[in-house]
């Protein structure tokens, strides 16, 4: 058994573009950031409150390409990653980041897909609209009856 687990899982939405960076050999890092909400009623008032929490996501080499292809600002994500902080500093100043280097994810939802298959359905129904008008001015049915 493990020592030690370091594994964040999310479920969300793309707050921005993939931003992508390549470097010499061929390697790339797309980064992006993930909005989780949590919401609750609030016992004394009986309001309903939502709070959104901000994720930076960091996809390497081929899932950064493929994340970055078919996301864009608004997709629902399944994220499974480490979170890792990264430390520098700016202007004598120390600063940290906190990120989730992503190892899986899923496309729950993407506009592109669900544009996709509207599209097919239209062009499907004009379809078999243009062989049923086909097939009724036709008299030479295979048809066995």
């Amino acid at each position: 058994m493990a020592n030690s687990l370091n594994k964040a899982m999310l479920i969300g939405h793309l707050g921005d573009e993939v931003k992508m960076h390549y470097f010499e050999g061929g390697n790339s890092i797309g980064r992006f950031p993930v909005a989780t909400n949590e919401s609750y009623t609030n016992k004394q008032t009986g309001e309903r409150i939502t709070t959104t929490e901000w994720h930076n996501v960091v996809t390497r080499n081929k899932l950064a390409e493929i994340c970055e292809k078919y996301l864009s600002k608004g997709d629902r994500v399944y994220i499974e990653g480490r979170i890792k902080t990264r430390q520098w500093e700016q202007d004598g100043i120390k600063r940290y980041t906190t990120e989730i280097h992503a190892i899986e994810m899923n496309f729950l939802t993407t506009k592109k897909d669900l544009n996709a298959p509207e599209k097919a359905k239209s062009s499907d129904i004009e379809e078999k609209n243009g062989k049923s008008e086909k097939n009724l001015n036709d008299e030479t049915d295979d048809l066995p009856f």
